[in-house]
């Protein structure tokens, strides 16, 4: 039994899974139009690995590997990281399955 009851918005409000598909639609093109070089040599270290004991995790520098990839920068992006081979194609895949379930639960509100 489940400490807490969380109810999907999205699956009982018609108008919240509408505004959640018009975001899914829009990310990809308000990453298209932020500059590829949004994140780099920002000077603020988010990973705590690398903040706190100066060591690089797997993780770090995905994020501007991602924003890379996602403007076809493909040297700047496995420059950042090589893990971006694995993570933006799942990253699109993930996009994907969510935008087809919300499509599917839109469906079935007519």
């Amino acid at each position: 039994m489940a400490l807490i009851n969380f109810i999907n918005p999205a699956s009982k409000y018609k108008w919240f899974n509408v505004l959640w598909i018009m975001a899914m639609l829009s990310f990809p093109i308000v990453l298209w139009l932020l500059p590829a070089n949004l994140f780099d040599n920002t000077g603020f270290e988010l990973c705590p690995s690398k903040a706190l004991f100066n060591f690089e995790c797997l993780g770090c520098g995905m994020t501007r590997a991602v924003m890379h990839a996602h403007h076809f920068e493909w040297a700047e992006a496995f420059y950042y990281n090589y893990g971006i081979v694995a993570i933006y194609p799942a990253l699109i895949a993930v996009w994907i399955y969510w935008l087809i379930k919300a499509r599917k639960r839109h469906l079935k509100f007519k």
